[in-house]
Formats: C-alpha cells, structure tokens, sequence
C-alpha cells in the first residue's frame, strides 16, 4: 500500500473487488442495520459498532477505506474519534451520519479534518456520494447542511 499525504491510499483488496471497504459506527442498531442495508450493494460493509471506543479499535484492525460514525455515541463522540482517525493515519475518509444539523457541529467537524457531513434524513440519496467524494479526496456536505461559516 502507498501514502498519500501521510495516509495509507485505498487498500489492495478495495483496488481488487473494486468495492470500497466502509466501516459503520451508530450507537442505535436499527440505524446500523438500516445503513448496512442501504449500503452493503455498492460498498463492502467490513464491521458495525455501537461506541467511538469500539470504532477506534475496529479501525485499526480492519483498515477500511471510509468510515461512516454518528456523533452522538457512547464513549468518545464521532468527531473526537474522527479526529483521532485521522491524526493516527488510521483512515483517510470519515463521513458523519446524524441527525444534527447545527452549523457549530459541523464548523467543528470540518476543523478536526473530518470532510463528510450527511444527514440522516438525506442518507438515502447522499451517504453513496459522500463515501465515494471524500475516498477520493474530495469534501461533501448535506444539501440540508447550514454553512459552517455562519457567525458565532
């Protein structure tokens, strides 16, 4: 595997199956298994799990090639543990999946290197897109996501 930016580019076995390698963290299980099952026909769904503690550790074991967290989770929240993913070179692409829309959130997402913003009421149409964009590089936002320059 090649580094990019101090970051390990996509695996052998995504470059090989032509799936990227997506891990899902969600303190909620109906909300995992709903995003398993939006997922699982375009992405490979390595590992599912329910706090950030858990999502660090899985991570590092499975090396995926984009991870999908909520924020709201038990143990370390999904931006703090983002930004450890990313601070370690763990993975280069992490997308938060919530419910929360609050232009703070996600100016503090952005700030901790996190580049993937959906929300969970446009999961359906965007979290595929989101995936792909921010693996490849790029930076997606929700369309029902507020600017993360709003004043303070």
């Amino acid at each position: 595997m090649g580094k990019r930016n101090g970051v390990e580019d996509l695996n052998s076995e995504s470059r090989a199956t032509g799936r990227l390698r997506v891990l899902l963290a969600d303190d909620h299980s109906g909300m995992l298994d709903e995003t398993r099952g939006l997922l699982a026909r375009e992405f490979e769904i390595v590992e599912s799990v329910s706090d950030g503690q858990a999502l660090l550790s899985a991570v590092a074991q499975f090396k995926p090639d984009a991870v999908v967290a909520d924020i709201n989770m038990p143990l370390v929240d999904g931006i703090e543990a983002g930004r450890r993913i990313l601070r370690e070179g763990l993975c280069s692409a992490v997308i938060l999946l919530t419910m929360y829309s609050d232009w703070r959130l996600v100016r503090s997402a952005l700030e901790s290197g996190i580049r993937g913003y959906v929300l969970k009421v446009d999961a359906g149409e965007e979290l595929g897109l989101a995936i792909v964009a921010v693996a490849g590089g790029g930076t997606y936002l929700s369309r029902g996501v507020p600017s993360p320059h709003a004043p303070a």
